[in-house]
């Protein structure tokens, strides 16, 4: 230990010096004794201004020297905002110097270290890497180079590969995805290869009775073939001397797990740690830190984490980490470590602080050491909770509009608003009724400008480019604001499509078909739109088909296939350049331009965004492809949530963000719109390891007891595995909701509907809207509309007029606008006639 003087004695000169009323349960969490012990904080209950008093307490009492800390969280931003925080604190006591110079801060011996998780695992892997074969020159692969790398891998591949059957780009996310989850449950390839090969022999002498039987081997065929892939990834990388993220975490797992001497080295240079956000870790994460600071030595190690809001098991963690704490990191003499909690939230109100507690009821129950929240002292009944249902999703965006238009209007700060959405698809429309009344607003995050239309547009066209079989990218383009083709021209172009890949109808005779099964037609070959629209071209949209387009189509699809065709003559060039060429052949950037339209402007810097995350994406490797990014991109989407970590900016707008963004973050005003049954809480079950060839199976996890267990292979044995998984989900989307109903200081609003902007079903509140209902019901809120449910023979009046609805492309039409263009060109040609 070091021997530094005390400067601090007592508690209440601690609260004295740093100005902070703390709590008994906050002061008895910052002055417990240096050994293992884990904090379960509720959400706002002040953790971060916790971890760093309790810094402060143990190098003012002389404890510890700053040096001799490690504190470790998730994002550079948390990390960043930590080490500030525990810096003020200790220049506040008294114990630095708030503005050292060089010598002063040499003599003093430095400051904490305070660090992201996987920062920590990469210096670990540079200092002691040698130990278990890792090179010095080895490096750390960026997202980027990972997707390049694995597109490369793929197109390489001898193959044949005949279970994988999903886009280019897919198989890229699933390669990677696969990769990652083997590294994050540190299960070597060849276990998963006995695994899946003993259970296909299973299956074979299994009766398959129903679709979802047989899927289960065709996803296990696929797991094999993606597996062959994974070691060709891995192959690739090791030739390179690369590593990425999951190996990183893997390989610093290893490192702890087998050579002690690493840990006693660390235990020594850090005499405290802080683990921050520990629901949040992988099995790999916790492995690597019990192998380090736990296993029974009696570290002084103190993790801070709420179970309640472990939201990413979608991206490997476990929450099981958190609750098992107490024995993963055992005193010296095997006692468990000591549990604290923290349950006085100091951001909400009670009113709302008892709407969350009444929804996280069930997880409280679940998880040891969590209590209820509880409000501050004289904010009992604070807060604000207004609810509202209307009949059409239509009226619930007006509603959300109109509120958050009137909150601006009287004093409200644009920055103090937020718009939390379950999933991103309805970013789009939220943006523009905002824009439409004069609200400033961003949209937040990657997920989130890929739901745009500008930019979907933009994306659709470069998967269509990319791959012929992209179909649902081309029906976006074809029956766009832009194409416009009717249903009856789209369907015959299905038609032509299908009669082009030599599909026989299923009524011919059997020797044909049999025939034409052995003239070297590919089973494989996909039906392909791209390809029918080329006819269009070569033949002048004359096939041996003679079916019966409309004459406007036939012209359209003449027009749509070569610009397609002219723009895939520069695909092998860089992306940027791919990408803006397309933008000038769709027009889409001149329009946006050309349009003094509010929306127009937001819609440039959106388009400017993204282009933004495609410049990055193609510096981090030079030769980056259309193909690597597209990857990147569906891998984004299909998460709406945490692959990009761009955080809310600094300027005064509303925010618009997904849920999972959300956690950490908090707002004076938070709407959560499209609290829809089916929509938020998703009942949709998880992609299970059964039908998903990228899954992991759950018995090889490290937190396979806290998933569902392997099924019978019967019909009964499946559906009950489905819907353990399908409770499974629920629980997550409950932590969720909790999260997100704790985000507001002051105000919740909250809305749902029930008619869907094109659904033929009623949707009607979600469990969470009719929670909040009762809630208001009961005194605590106000319920502003509640729309009747619709009689059983209703029908949707959004589809009523659907037919008949103009479409423009890219904004609403602005006539003013429109005049003077027109103006303008007749200008012009009247100059070139003469």
């Amino acid at each position: 230990m070091s021997a530094r003087a005390s400067v601090l004695r007592d508690p209440e000169q601690l609260k004295e010096l740093l100005g902070i009323p703390f709590t008994p349960e906050q002061m008895a969490c910052v002055t417990a004794p240096p050994a293992p012990q884990v904090v379960v904080a509720g959400a706002g209950s002040g953790k971060t201004t916790v971890m760093a008093a309790r810094v402060v307490w143990l190098v003012g009492t002389g404890a510890v020297a700053p040096e001799q800390v490690l504190g470790l969280t998730f994002t550079n931003k948390a990390a960043g905002e930590l080490a500030e925080r525990v810096r003020t604190a200790l220049a506040r006591a008294g114990i630095t110097d708030p503005d050292p110079s060089p010598a002063d801060a040499a003599a003093a011996g430095g400051e904490p270290r305070i660090s992201t998780y996987h920062a920590f695992a990469g210096q670990l892997l540079k200092d002691h890497g040698l130990r278990i074969g890792l090179e010095p020159s080895s490096r750390l692969l960026a997202d980027a180079t990972r997707f390049q790398l694995a597109a490369k891998v793929l197109r390489d591949a001898p193959g044949p590969y005949p279970s994988l059957t999903k886009s280019v780009p897919d198989l890229v996310g699933d390669l990677l995805a696969l990769d990652a989850e083997l590294s994050e449950h540190l299960v070597d390839p060849e276990h998963l290869r006995r695994y899946d090969t003993a259970l296909l022999d299973v299956l074979a002498g299994t009766r398959l009775t129903n679709e979802d039987l047989r899927k289960v081997p065709e996803a296990v065929r696929g797991r094999l073939e993606l597996l062959e892939l994974v070691g060709r990834y891995r192959a690739a990388k090791r030739s390179r001397d690369l590593f990425d993220f999951s190996d990183q975490i893997a390989l610093s797992a290893q490192l702890a797990t087998t050579r002690p001497e690493v840990g006693a080295l660390l235990r020594e240079e850090f005499r405290v740690v802080l683990l921050d956000e520990y629901q949040d870790t992988s099995v790999a994460q916790r492995l690597l830190l019990s192998g380090l600071f736990g296993a029974g030595t009696g570290h002084a190690v103190t993790a801070v984490g709420d179970p309640c809001q472990a939201i990413y098991g979608w991206r490997g963690a476990s929450v099981a980490n958190l609750d098992d704490f107490p024995e993963h990191f055992p005193h010296a003499d095997g006692t468990p470590a000591t549990r604290l909690s923290l349950s006085e939230n100091r951001r909400s109100g009670g009113r709302l602080l008892d709407l969350a507690n009444g929804l996280a009821a069930p997880l409280r129950a679940m998880h040891e050491g969590v209590e209820a929240l509880r409000p501050a002292p004289g904010a009992e009944h604070a807060g604000q909770v207004r609810c509202a249902l209307l009949e059409t999703h239509a009226q619930e965006l007006d509603w959300v509009a109109d509120s958050v238009a009137h909150l601006v209007r009287t004093g409200t700060e644009p920055r103090e608003i937020a718009v939390l959405c379950r999933s991103a698809g309805d970013f789009a429309q939220i943006q523009a009724v905002l824009v439409d009344r004069d609200v400033p607003v961003e949209v937040v995050g990657l997920s989130g400008l890929l739901h745009l239309p500008e930019v979907a547009d933009l994306v659709a066209v470069c998967e269509v480019l990319q791959d012929p079989g992209a179909n649902a990218s081309l029906v976006r383009l074809l029956i766009g604001p832009r194409w416009r083709i009717g249903a009856r021209d789209l369907a015959l172009l299905g038609r032509r499509a299908r009669l082009l890949v030599g599909r026989t109808p299923a009524g011919a005779d059997p020797d044909e078909r049999l025939a034409a099964a052995v003239e070297g037609v590919d089973p494989a070959e996909i039906v392909s739109l791209a390809d029918a629209l080329e006819t269009f071209l070569d033949g002048a949209g004359q096939a041996p088909d003679d079916l019966p387009f409309s004459a406007e189509a036939r012209v359209r699809f003449a027009h749509l296939a070569q610009e397609l065709r002219d723009l895939r003559r520069s695909l092998a060039d860089p992306l940027m350049d791919v990408l803006h060429r397309v933008l000038s052949a769709t027009g889409l950037e001149v329009e946006l331009s050309a349009s003094p339209h509010a929306l127009a402007a937001r819609r440039r810097e959106t388009l400017s965004n993204f282009l933004d995350v495609a410049a990055g994406f193609a510096a981090l490797d030079g030769e980056a492809t259309l193909l690597a990014f597209l990857a990147f991109l569906r891998t984004a989407a299909q998460y709406e949530k945490g692959l990009d970590h761009a955080l809310p900016g600094g300027e005064n707008t509303v925010k618009v963000l997904t849920a999972h963004k959300s956690k950490g973050l908090e707002w004076d005003v938070v709407v959560v719109p499209d609290l829809c049954a089916g929509s938020f809480p998703k009942e949709k079950a998880p992609e299970a390891w059964t039908s998903y060839a990228k899954v992991l199976p759950y018995a090889l996890r490290g937190d396979a007891p806290t998933l569902p267990a392997d099924p019978a292979w019967t019909s009964a044995g499946l559906k009950s595995f489905k819907a353990a998984l399908k409770h499974h989900k629920s629980v997550e989307e409950l932590r969720l909701g909790y999260v997100t109903f704790t985000r507001p200081r002051s105000l919740l609003l909250a809305s749902g509907h029930w008619w869907g902007p094109t659904q033929k079903r009623r949707r009607g509140p979600s469990e969470f809207l009719t929670a909040l209902y009762d809630h208001c019901a009961a005194g605590f809120g106000e319920i502003e509309a509640w729309a009747d449910e619709p009689e059983p023979s209703a029908e949707n009046p959004a589809l009523a007029g659907e037919s008949a609805a103009e479409h423009s492309w890219p904004l609403p039409l602005d006539p003013q606008s429109l005049t003077l263009r027109r103006a303008a060109a007749a200008l012009v040609e009247s100059y070139l006639a003469a």
